[in-house]
């Protein structure tokens, strides 16, 4: 189908576009921007007036809890969610049921996204097998399948010789590792240690949870670095810290940003807008993890994506279960939905602290793309950023809209969120996933 986007703020922030133009489309792939080819007739023409055009939004945090949870969600459902939310592509944890560390489950998992059209799916594959901490996980096999790197999800490892083992064996391909920083004996709690904590009477989770593991990993990863010196062309192993949650993380990962190790980070949207005071009266839309900690942590958050130090912007999607929530605080699963509100959230974080817009598309797309990087494959070139000639993955985006979060009204099956009830900017006006419209606000 030939597709013409009319007269839309295109932004990419890969490319440094960032003005109003046409982009055409036709055969999935971007042929023109700016101008089509003389012969371009389209079959179907999108208004984009006043709206952004961006590269399709790239989420490094999605659960779509199947196989194995699927009363929690199922993927049908959750993509509907991502590209309803302008996500393109996402990538999904290993905490699956039964676990990412085999390759027939990817493969299984891969199938069916792809049999849907709708969002792509980059697994990240178990570092362990079954996310015990114990036996290093077939990355080779895994890798070979398509997963894009690996990691624990939240459960860390205890004992740090299978830790340093990870290290060197996922330097010794390339790979890297999507670890968050969580030191497993001091992060029992249910919310962030505090007086909030102490007065609601629950378990608290401390900022040293974060810090102490961030000071093994990138000790760590000092080391691996080290073994192969400095002639190495390419650094043997990248860390990709996920989910940041406080200010003393924020100033470890900047230090070994300047240091020159290679560590990317992300932070989620919950991290980022909100914090404990937010938990009210044991409200268990709250419970999530990493907690939502103090407006200090959230402010150095919020100053670190806006400057770089922090690279990518995800939803932390995890949708749970009605009677998964309808238990005390202390006992609730972990989770909220997410996904189609990344885009909303981000641009109210934008306009809070006069982020410009270029810098938050760059947090949904190019930054978590470069996460990702050469795993994506014949991808690269595509995902994330508007290229001529490169997959058609695009975002209409209309921010001027205002709408109210309704969980009834949501796609996920999913429907708790602790943004219910707010006013988010920006609406998603239509969705393109390699060409074929798969979201459309007005159907």
């Amino acid at each position: 189908m030939k597709i013409l986007i009319r007269q839309g703020r295109v932004i990419d922030p890969a490319s440094g576009i960032d003005r109003v133009t046409d982009v055409a489309i036709a055969a999935g792939r971007i042929i023109g921007i700016g101008s089509a080819p003389a012969d371009f007739a389209p079959n179907r023409v999108i208004d984009a007036s006043g709206c952004w055009v961006l590269p399709g939004l790239v989420d490094l945090s999605v659960r779509l809890r199947e196989p194995g949870q699927e009363h929690a969600g199922m993927l049908e459902s959750e993509t509907a969610a991502a590209v309803a939310g302008g996500v393109t592509s996402l990538v999904c944890p290993p905490d699956t049921d039964p676990v990412l560390d085999e390759p027939g489950l990817v493969d299984m998992l891969k199938a069916r996204a792809e049999k849907l059209h709708r969002a792509r799916l980059f697994p990240l594959g178990a570092l362990t097998r079954g996310l015990q901490g114990e036996v290093l996980a077939e990355m080779v096999q895994l890798t070979e399948r398509g997963c894009v790197g690996f990691g624990q999800a939240d459960r860390p490892i205890v004992n740090t010789q299978v830790l340093q083992r990870a290290f060197q064996y996922a330097a010794t391909f390339g790979y890297t590792l999507w670890l968050r920083p969580e030191e497993p004996w001091l992060s029992k709690g249910v919310m962030a240690s505090g007086p909030l904590a102490t007065r609601l009477g629950l378990s608290g989770v401390s900022a040293a949870s974060e810090v102490v593991a961030l000071h093994t990993l990138f000790e760590l990863l000092r080391g691996v670095a080290a073994a192969a010196g400095a002639a190495a062309a390419t650094p043997p192993v990248r860390l990709h810290v996920c989910r940041l949650s406080t200010a003393a993380g924020v100033a470890l990962v900047r230090q070994a940003k300047a240091e020159g190790l290679p560590v990317t980070a992300d932070v989620s949207v919950h991290n980022l807008l909100l914090t404990d005071t937010d938990i009210g009266y044991y409200d268990t839309r709250l419970r999530l993890q990493p907690p939502v900690r103090q407006q200090r942590d959230r402010d150095a958050l919020r100053q670190a994506l806006a400057d770089g130090t922090i690279d990518a912007l995800v939803s932390d999607h995890n949708p749970v279960s009605a009677d998964a929530k309808a238990v005390p605080f202390a006992e609730a699963e972990p989770g909220a939905t997410a996904v189609e509100l990344l885009a909303g959230l981000a641009l109210k974080w934008a306009e809070q602290d006069g982020v410009p817009a270029v810098r938050a598309a760059e947090v949904l797309t190019a930054g978590p793309a470069r996460v990702l990087g050469a795993r994506l494959g014949t991808l690269q070139a595509s995902v994330g950023r508007l290229a001529v000639g490169g997959v058609a993955d695009v975002c209409v985006l209309d921010p001027a809209a205002t709408w109210r979060v309704d969980p009834a009204r949501l796609r996920s099956q999913g429907r708790h969120t602790p943004f219910e009830g707010h006013a988010l900017p920006a609406s998603v006006r239509a969705t393109l996933v390699g060409g074929h419209v798969a979201f459309d606000a007005a159907a």
